[in-house]
């Protein structure tokens, strides 16, 4: 058995093609083919079913499995021995809110890109629930996100506060208004974020609280959506701190101070505990925790 079967098994699974697979790895059919066939040799058993389309048989399944593991230490393997020579380099994958990826992973990532160019940075936008979930079955390297949720299985490490907050258009009838309380929006049109983001979560206990079922005009999946919302008067909206910053300078949006919505959100960084760092993901959550909370909060 060498490297080589394994990966062609692999990509088998996936185009479930033996032609398809030999165009990837760059090898004949007849190739592929005998690869498969040595495998099958050496344990004695049947891994792929050959009729069209072609699948893995359970056992093929079970094999797989084990190959995938085996890959994945190869590659770490290789990582581990590219990092010896001290020159911080590989891919890292993000995953973090819209919100954020939009206001905070600009700056961040242009200064690190510029100081660290041998390393890759791909992002994936999802809610913060999403967040702590991929870091725990690997499908992220790191994640950006609330820190409310609890998981033996990730590290965090807090990056700065954010709050919710009660923003309207400037000719909104609340516009004029000093304070709000949560009970003045008993009758208020609100565009509140949809109910699997943390920010939800939060306005809904609130409004619970205090006994109210909130008018909600709509419900959007990220806090630009609920923005731009707002910006037309559709409604008064409760969206992060940090996401509103350039629209209330811009004065498309006027912030409005709530008292029972003055609750302190961690977001920090995630990642999964015990897993091998390589040199981009350790260079880059140094660089990370070492801003200062108010750099996360740059003026544009």
């Amino acid at each position: 058995m060498n490297i080589s079967q394994l990966e062609t098994l692999l990509t088998i699974s996936k185009t479930l093609s033996f032609r398809k697979a030999g165009e990837l790895l760059n090898l004949t059919q007849p190739a592929v083919s005998a690869q498969i066939k040595s495998l099958e040799d050496e344990f004695k058993v049947v891994l792929v079913d050959r009729n069209h389309p072609v699948t893995l048989t359970d056992r093929g399944r079970v094999f797989l499995e084990h190959a995938e593991r085996i890959l994945a230490i190869v590659e770490e393997m290789k990582q581990k021995l590219s990092d010896l020579d001290q020159v911080p380099q590989g891919h890292i994958v993000l995953g973090t809110t819209t919100s954020i990826a939009i206001q905070i992973l600009p700056r961040v990532l242009s200064y690190f890109q510029n100081q660290y160019p041998q390393i890759k940075t791909s992002i994936l936008s999802m809610s913060s629930s999403q967040v702590l979930t991929s870091v725990e079955n690997g499908t992220i390297d790191i994640g950006i996100g609330y820190l409310t949720e609890r998981s033996s299985q990730v590290d965090t490490s807090v990056l700065y506060y954010d709050t919710f907050e009660l923003v309207v258009a400037p000719y909104h009838p609340l516009a004029k208004a000093d304070v709000v309380t949560v009970d003045m929006l008993r009758d208020v049109p609100i565009i509140l974020l949809s109910p699997d983001t943390l920010g939800r979560r939060f306005v809904d206990r609130i409004f619970a609280e205090h006994q109210i079922q909130p008018n909600i005009a709509m419900e959007l999946g990220s806090s630009e959506e609920v923005k731009r919302m707002a910006e037309l008067n559709i409604g008064a909206a409760i969206v992060s701190k940090l996401s509103i910053a350039e629209e209330v300078r811009r004065g498309t949006l006027r912030m409005i101070p709530v008292h029972e919505l003055e609750v302190s959100h961690p977001v920090g960084v995630i990642t999964k505990s015990g897993r091998y760092l390589n040199s981009a993901m350790r260079q880059f959550l140094n660089d990370l925790k070492g801003m200062q909370e108010d750099q996360f909060f740059g003026s544009e």
